[in-house]
C-alpha cells in the first residue's frame, strides 16, 4: 500500500494577460503536466499575484480542476528573486515582480510543504499566459 502522504506538494504559478481565456490557461497546464509527466492530481494548488486575483480565467480554472487559487503581494513575491529562471523587465514595470508564474509557484509551495522549495517546471510562455510549477527541494 502506498502512502499518499509521501506524493510531493506541487503547486502551479500562473501568470496572464488580462482577458485571458480560460482555455488557453487549461492548455498550457495540461501541456506542461503532460511534458513532465505529472499527473494533475498531484497538483495542491494555483498561485498568482494579487493583481490578478479578479481574473476571470483564474478563478474558473481553480473552480474546474477543484483548486484553491492563492494570490500575493509583489512583496511576498520578491524573496523569490533569486531562484527565478527568467527575470522579466515588462513583468517588473507592470507588477512590481521580475515574474509571477515562478514566484507565485514557489511562494505557495513553501507555504504548503513548510519546506525549501524548487522550481520544477521552469516559466512556460504560451499565448498569453505563463506557468511554473514548484515542489518541496
Amino acid at each position: 500500500m502506498t502512502d499518499t502522504n509521501a506524493a510531493p506538494t506541487l503547486v502551479v504559478g500562473l501568470g496572464c494577460q488580462r482577458g485571458c481565456p480560460v482555455s488557453t490557461l487549461r492548455a498550457l497546464l495540461d501541456q506542461a503536466l503532460q511534458a513532465h509527466q505529472i499527473p494533475l492530481q498531484q497538483v495542491k494548488g494555483l498561485a498568482s499575484i494579487d493583481l490578478k486575483r479578479d481574473e476571470p480565467a483564474l478563478i474558473e480554472l481553480a473552480a474546474q480542476l477543484g483548486l484553491p487559487m492563492v494570490f500575493f503581494s509583489s512583496e511576498q513575491l520578491t524573496p523569490y528573486e533569486p531562484l527565478l529562471s527568467h527575470h522579466s523587465q515588462i513583468a517588473f514595470e507592470r507588477t512590481g515582480c521580475y515574474g509571477v508564474a515562478e514566484s507565485a509557484a514557489l511562494a505557495l509551495a513553501e507555504q504548503l510543504a513548510k519546506a525549501p522549495v524548487k522550481l520544477l517546471i521552469r516559466r512556460q510562455k504560451y499565448a498569453q499566459a505563463t506557468l511554473a510549477l514548484a515542489g518541496a527541494a
